[in-house]
């Protein structure tokens, strides 16, 4: 267990073992605006905001949440896209001691009052159309105070005037919310709290700063406990792998939403630690997003596959100028080789595949930017004081190079383990083993390969989807007796969900119908996009349906159409 055959394989600029600042996550915007005070930190759809401006901004809404009743370890909910605000609440949650809880926009009031709940968050800050949706649970859960923002609030003249109506065009939604009671304005605490720094005991191994929510194989979501040191550390591996980056010089665009830990570390944290400008964007638009390139001159670009085949099968990816670009890590999803080399192409610039999940902060392996080999297929090597094996699936003992079995590892950036779920900790958590769920092997070079996932998760456009979530919402329906949720091989989302039915005796039930039913209580990216119906399920000898053996079913259609094509 002690060979560390990748090490070998390190360029000399990687160093195989970092040291760690032990200091709080928000201390490093703290000396990004002592260091870099009007250097801008935050480009937004034609606005500037500076690092001392980012700063203020965050302490006065630290400020504030003490003003709420809000203490050391009290969890505060940010339901954003990726906007100044996203930034400013983050570090102002951190900075006034409490834990942020990264909500996905996209939630429906069911999965919403679900997360709600589990954390016990008490303030969430959200924009002003998703206001309503919040309200709607707020009395169903810990929630006390609604904090709301809008895009509009950070957009320069004349956009920040026209904004309103665009939104209420696209939306169907205008809100108007007073600043009273337990309904508070961002913009108003902005302008009326100053911005004073606030003292906390602090622990750098054990305290919180971030509870990431994810699924599991039970489907219901579950909080990730994310330390200080988890975040220092990962985003501190990000700066050590990109080490061609120069400190305080490079812009980074902003795609990845930092409700996903992937965009909250390779993005936000690991941009303030070396004070690099954010072009941020609110959703992926490829037009918008190629017109960017162009315009703000990004030099490392976070992603996913989807993001970046998105953008080369844009039909006028050739009239723009994406030169910038130098660095890119792609993960979420498997990276094909094909999009590599043809994104590579169109920028001049480097694109490998990177490997991580919630539980580590997240990031854990990756291929080189520009020394060492790159393996084809392989999600690379583990990274800075990262360790990794390969456990057997029969008796959990390690396996040698070349065979297969679950993927664990270990390292600073792995969780403290579920919020309140110590019994599902210990079946991941193990000796300081984090056993990952998927199945790989690691080749002689000490480059790690996955084949297969050893929990049911469907992976489309880059989101995690759990089936047993779906299927819950499906057997709800009156009409269906049964029902099995499957990823199935999609071209440009890596996956799509596609659910198989069976409907009760003289039920009928069409797939719009169940459509718009899913629609009700699933996130858009979660509702599946294929159904189909049968008279019965593929099942074992005790009734439990066999989702494997659809898959492969499905796969056998694509190789059968694939020959015929």
């Amino acid at each position: 267990m002690e060979q560390k055959p990748w090490l070998s394989q390190y360029p000399k600029e990687i160093p195989a073992t970092l040291s760690y600042e032990e200091k709080p996550v928000h201390s490093y915007l703290t000396e990004a605006a002592k260091n870099y005070s009007n250097k801008i930190a935050v480009h937004f759809m034609g606005k500037n905001i500076t690092y001392q401006e980012i700063y203020e901004s965050a302490l006065k809404f630290a400020n504030y949440l003490r003003k709420l009743g809000i203490k050391k370890g009290d969890r505060v909910a940010i339901m954003l896209p990726n906007g100044p605000q996203s930034v400013i609440g983050y570090f102002g949650v951190l900075y006034a001691g409490g834990v942020v809880v990264q909500t996905n926009p996209l939630y429906t009031e069911r999965e919403l009052e679900y997360q709600m709940e589990d954390s016990g968050a008490e303030v969430i800050l959200t924009l002003d159309i998703l206001f309503p949706r919040v309200s709607k649970v707020m009395g169903k859960t810990s929630i006390k105070h609604i904090i709301v923002t809008a895009v509009k609030d950070y957009l320069p003249f004349p956009k920040n005037l026209i904004y309103p109506f665009i939104q209420k065009k696209q939306t169907g939604i205008a809100v108007n919310i007073n600043h009273e009671g337990n309904h508070h304005l961002l913009k108003r605490i902005l302008t009326d709290m100053q911005a004073i720094p606030l003292e906390n005991e602090f622990d750098f191994e054990n305290d919180l700063a971030l509870l990431q929510y994810t699924g599991g194989t039970t489907g219901f979501p579950k909080g990730v406990m994310l330390t200080h040191k988890n975040l220092i550390a990962n985003a501190s591996m990000c700066d050590a792998w990109i080490y061609k980056a120069k400190k305080g010089e490079e812009t980074v665009l902003g795609l990845l939403p930092f409700f996903h830990v992937y965009g909250m570390t390779a993005v936000l944290l690991f941009s303030v630690m070396q004070g690099y400008k954010m072009v941020l964007l609110p959703k992926f638009d490829a037009e918008t997003t190629l017109k960017t390139i162009q315009k703000q001159r990004p030099t490392i670009f976070p992603g996913a596959p989807t993001i970046y085949i998105g953008l080369l099968n844009h039909p006028n990816i050739e009239k723009y100028d994406l030169s910038s670009i130098n660095s890119c890590v792609s993960g979420s999803a498997a990276l094909p080789i094909e999009v590599q080399q043809k994104f590579e192409k169109v920028t001049g610039g480097k694109l490998v595949e990177g490997y991580g999940l919630s539980e580590s902060s997240p990031i854990t392996h990756a291929n080189f930017l520009w020394s060492g080999e790159r393996v084809k297929g392989s999600i690379g090597v583990p990274w800075p004081d990262t360790d990794a094996a390969i456990f057997s699936l029969e008796d959990g003992k390690p396996l040698p190079a070349g065979e297969i079995g679950e993927l664990a590892v270990k390292g600073p950036q792995v969780m403290k383990g579920y919020w309140n779920r110590p019994e599902e900790t210990e079946q991941v958590l193990k000796d300081g083993w984090l056993f990952t769920g998927d199945v790989g092997y690691m080749d002689e070079q000490g480059y790690f390969y996955i084949v297969d996932r050893k929990k049911d998760i469907i992976i489309a456009g880059g989101y995690n989807i759990y089936p047993r979530e779906i299927e819950e919402v499906l057997y709800e329906h009156p009409d269906i007796q049964e029902a099995v949720v499957a990823g199935i091989p999609d071209p440009y989302r890596g996956e799509t969900v596609k659910a198989y039915v069976v409907l009760k005796e003289n039920a009928k039930v069409t797939e719009e119908e169940l459509n718009k039913f899913s629609r009700k209580y699933l996130a858009a990216y979660k509702v599946p996009r294929l159904y189909e119906f049968r008279n019965e399920l593929p099942k074992t000898a005790v009734g439990k349906i066999l989702r494997r053996s659809l898959i492969d079913e499905e796969r056998k259609k694509l190789e059968k159409d694939d020959k015929l094509g």
